[in-house]
């Protein structure tokens, strides 16, 4: 069992914390220049939005502060029941068209307006041996070509307008491998970084052998043009106490989605922790050169940090936890996507941590601008109470959530210094109202979504249930809706909400209407076999 800190000291630690920044430079935003961002249109084409990872759709004009009160469900899309199924990524929404994975298999085109299908890709048809992969990571639209990749590490390029297959690619051929983070297109090529799941094996696991990257590829074909490993290829190291092989360095993985400076050619990302060992980029931010994948500089911000799944299991061996002992088996990925705006003609570039701290870089050398801590890890949390997916920037704020921080909070902060603007805890009633009241063994107030924005608002989802919009300017929320109920999908499915949290996803806006998708972890217990839900809402 982890330490658990009293609900006093732990608020004085978290107002310690959030009170706590440290500024190396400052500077007055006097533009608000997001390199690659939209400049029209109400599309949503990627997980990021745009090349520069904004997460803001500055088109969008029918949902306001002053018209989001007036949001109601348009339609209901229910996907087909499986198991033990959670949400992974969310929609991209071009055209008037919505591309999203289901948990069966199945890419989905559906009609905006009223959820209808238009067509589907089968994984399986593309290879015999993703009879059993989903679609992991949110899709990219790309002209005519959607890219999407899934939990097998493969890669897949259709025809936008009829679902045929382009292409498909293996990025990583370990049994462990997926991709949790979103692709970029950019000038012909394909950015995508590979995780894996390999860090919860067990004390009699070979562990371990998979070290994350990078890649480059080309968009037309899925031919590689370069890839960068965070970490050196793992070597034999002995055995562990129960026989297994053991290997180091390991890990690294890219969890998130890179984003891409257009005018300097850059590609920034984040990666995670080492399995095993301690060598390696790990823990850092990445700035490559896109054309051809060489290091323009790297910054690391902890190290060591060694953990997998063991490290937080009671009565493991403290042989396969090392860091335990010395407390540097910590879990503070980088998985959140990167920001990239500019203050004063300064490209800086900012990412959150799982260690709950937002850091900005100056995005030409890595120097460090400002950090802001925005929650305390609590120990044994895997970094739970930090920032876990990403951020949002209208040009004027920085957008940031926290995750399980007694309670996850909303943060606005300026993007010139890190000040605070305001904060927005996740309300107090959030699990004694609405379908999560009659769960109160299941719901906890976190919020692991990325966060996303419009013109004066910001969006994000609960584990209790709700989905929320908040005022820009002084986070007050002025919309949310229950999805912990039943739905009955106008694909003539039956469907049921949950927690809207994390996997790679938030909510999406395009055109007037707000998507999201609920039934992430925490899973509220249902005994009817009703499927995952897509819900879209507009005036």
């Amino acid at each position: 069992m982890s330490p658990v800190v009293p609900r006093r000291r732990w608020a004085r630690l978290r107002a310690a914390a959030v009170a706590c920044v440290v500024v190396v430079a400052a500077a007055t935003v006097t533009a608000a220049d997001t390199p690659g961002a939209s400049r029209g249109g109400g599309d949503w084409p990627s997980f990021q939005k745009d090349l520069a990872g904004s997460r803001y759709n500055g088109a969008e004009r029918s949902i306001t502060p002053h018209t989001v009160g007036g949001l109601r469900l348009k339609w209901s899309f229910a996907f087909p029941y499986v198991s033990g199924a959670v949400p992974q990524g969310q929609p991209a929404v071009v055209g008037g068209s919505v591309y999203v994975g289901g948990p069966d298999g199945r890419l989905y085109a559906l009609d905006a307006r009223g959820g209808r299908t238009l067509w589907t890709f089968s994984l399986a048809s593309a290879a015999p041996d993703a009879a059993k992969a989903v679609v992991r990571n949110s899709p990219v639209v790309s002209g005519g070509r959607i890219v999407f990749g899934d939990t097998q590490g493969r890669l897949y390029a259709v025809r936008r307008s009829t679902g045929e297959l382009l292409w498909t690619t293996r990025l990583d051929s370990h049994p462990s491998a997926m991709l949790t983070g979103s692709p970029v297109v950019h000038r012909g090529k394909v950015f995508i970084g590979v995780s894996s799941g390999e860090n919860v094996g067990g004390t009699d696991y070979a562990c371990c052998t998979f070290r994350g990257h990078i890649d480059a590829l080309d968009v037309t074909d899925g031919s590689l043009a370069w890839r960068h490993h965070t970490v050196p290829e793992p070597r034999p190291a002995g055995t562990w106490p129960s026989g297994a092989k053991r290997y180091e360095p390991s890990g690294g993985s890219v969890w998130s989605s890179p984003t891409v400076d257009p005018r300097t050619g850059t590609v920034y990302v984040g990666t995670g922790q080492n399995y095993t060992g301690t060598e390696g980029e790990t823990d850092s931010v990445l700035a490559l050169d896109a054309g051809t994948g060489a290091v323009r500089w790297t910054r690391q911000m902890t190290h060591p940090d060694t953990w997998r799944l063991l490290c937080n299991q009671p009565n493991t061996p403290p042989e396969y936890c090392p860091g335990n002992a010395d407390g540097t088996a910590l879990d503070y990925d980088l998985g959140a996507h990167p920001n990239l705006f500019t203050v004063d003609g300064r490209p800086l570039v900012g990412i959150g941590q799982k260690s709950g701290v937002y850091h900005v870089l100056d995005a030409r050398t890595g120097e460090i601008v400002w950090q802001r801590r925005l929650s305390v890890p609590r120990p044994g949390d895997m970094g739970l109470s930090g920032i876990q997916w990403g951020a949002a920037y209208d040009g004027r704020r920085l957008y940031v959530a926290t995750n399980r921080a007694e309670p996850g909070t909303l943060f606005a902060l300026d993007p010139a210094s890190g000040e605070l603007l305001w904060e927005s805890p996740n309300p107090a009633d959030g699990c004694t109202t609405g379908g999560a009241a009659a769960h109160p063994d299941v719901c906890f107030p976190a919020l692991v979504s990325a966060v996303s924005a419009t013109p004066g608002l910001v969006y994000e989802g609960s584990t209790d249930g709700k989905v929320r919009a908040y005022r820009a300017d002084n986070g007050e929320v002025v919309w949310q809706y229950d999805t912990l109920r039943d739905f009955d999908g106008v694909n003539g499915l039956p469907g049921r909400g949950g927690a809207v949290s994390g996997n790679g996803g938030g909510v999406v806006v395009a055109d007037g209407t707000l998507f999201v998708r609920p039934g992430h972890w925490p899973v509220y217990p249902d005994s009817r076999e009703r499927g995952l839900v897509l819900l879209a809402f507009g005036r």
